[in-house]
């Protein structure tokens, strides 16, 4: 029985310590501390002509399907 005591009273609070340090490694490589506001309104950018292209590829698709084998 002390032993199953001794691993939970040291694995959970290192399972908490490793999800809280690997979140907070996450969350700050997601915005770099160097990224400024310019930086973020061209990414955003890029992302909505990323999504504007897209949006056409699919509408060509549908339109013209591309030949199939069957």
């Amino acid at each position: 029985m002390l032993p199953v005591v001794i691993f939970v009273a040291v694995g959970i609070p290192l399972l908490v310590i490793v999800f809280v340090v690997t979140r907070r490694s996450v969350d700050a490589g997601e915005h770099p501390a160097t990224e400024t506001d310019a930086d973020r309104r061209r990414i955003e950018q890029e992302f909505e002509e990323s999504e504007r292209y897209q949006a056409e590829w699919r509408k060509e698709q549908h339109e013209h399907p591309p030949d199939s084998l069957t």
